[in-house]
């Protein structure tokens, strides 16, 4: 190698790899974060999106093959993992995995998703935990009955526990009126809070119900703590679909696994005649799963039922007898698969 290449070439060159989910090059979406050049050797180092093992495969590959394309040697691509991570596993040291459940708009069923999810998890005998960062609606503990609250334990908020699964909200502390206008810097304060100061326990899952939309809480958040991944939820319907795509983008750009996608509000079955209409159109999550080479999660029907017993507090994935109990129970199992193919394909990592 010539003493003509520099780091600003091999930048050049980097820029021709491109993340295969976020139809970005990987310059643009901050994944480089040095660049080393010495006599005959260059050494990239980078940090991957928690994504599926083949994309992170390819795209060391492709950045390997354009960096020697400048005529390098010897390249080594050097994988390091974000500050983050370590600070956030001494918050939660007890917590295997932490779960996103997001959506790029309201109004899909975001929250009763991820209420339902939890209790599906922990029906198939899992140590859950939900927490819910939609400071400006929380709806979590009326989902599950809010028959608790919490209380201070050793210096720590012991959190509330409905159904077997511990909670956290704002709710539990806001009038129920009163309206939440806060800015960037106290949302943060309140992610740290609920994360560091509840005695959240050894959990297999903690659930994360996330506000809509791509605002200073899910960065926070990303910020504060590894996420396992994200699931997203969606109506079938196009305009749903691409504002979920913003939810997934920002997810990519955050160094988050995207677990899959859930079509909520899927089908309606009239409950007198059995007749099936499908309101919203009908598998375009899982046609656009396909599309982004994500997994499809599963879909959940709409119904009454579910207004009937979110308001009354029940969960309808508590009831076996319900269609949404077994729709529940399946798209918790695919979750679970999930989570285990992020935990098994993550390729070795080297901190600094």
């Amino acid at each position: 190698m010539g003493e003509r290449v520099t780091p600003q070439d091999v930048m050049q060159a980097l820029r021709a790899v491109q993340d295969p989910a976020a139809r970005r090059d990987i310059v643009a979406l901050g994944y480089v974060k040095d660049v080393e050049v010495a006599t005959g050797r260059v050494t990239v180092t980078v940090q991957w999106p928690g994504a599926a093992a083949w994309a992170q495969t390819a795209m060391r590959a492709a950045a390997q093959q354009a960096v020697q394309s400048l005529g390098v040697a010897e390249v080594e691509i050097r994988a390091v993992t974000p500050p983050q991570a370590e600070r956030g596993s001494r918050l939660i040291p007890g917590v295997k995995h932490t779960l996103a459940v997001a959506s790029g708009k309201g109004g899909v069923g975001k929250s009763t998703v991820a209420a339902n999810l939890a209790i599906a998890l922990k029906e198939q005998g899992a140590a859950v935990g939900l927490m819910d960062t939609d400071v400006y609606g929380p709806s979590i503990p009326v989902l599950l009955g809010g028959k608790e609250e919490p209380h201070v334990v050793e210096g720590k908020l012991a959190a509330p526990v409905e159904y077997g699964i511990k909670v956290m909200s704002m709710a539990y502390f806001l009038p129920k009126d009163e309206a939440v206008i806060w800015r960037g810097p106290m949302l943060h304060k309140t992610i740290q809070q609920f994360l560091g100061d509840v005695r959240w326990g050894e959990l297999d899952y903690l659930v994360i119900d996330l506000p809509p939309g791509t605002g200073d809480i899910q960065l926070s958040l990303s910020q504060t703590i590894p996420l396992t991944g994200a699931v997203i939820v969606s109506t079938p319907q196009d305009l749903a679909l691409a504002v979920a795509w913003k939810a997934i983008a920002m997810f990519h750009k955050m160094n988050v696994p995207i677990l899959g996608i859930v079509e909520n509000m899927s089908y309606f079955v009239c409950p007198h005649c059995g007749e099936r209409t499908e309101i919203f159109g009908h598998g375009g999550a899982r046609q656009a799963a396909e599309r982004l080479g994500l997994a499809f999660l599963g879909e959940i029907p709409l119904d009454a039922a579910i207004r009937v017993q979110s308001d009354a507090g029940r969960p309808v994935a508590l009831d076996p007898q319900s269609p949404h109990y077994a729709a529940y129970q399946s798209v918790a199992r695919a979750v679970r698969e999930q989570v285990e193919r992020v935990s098994r394909e993550a390729p070795p990592i080297t901190l600094e």
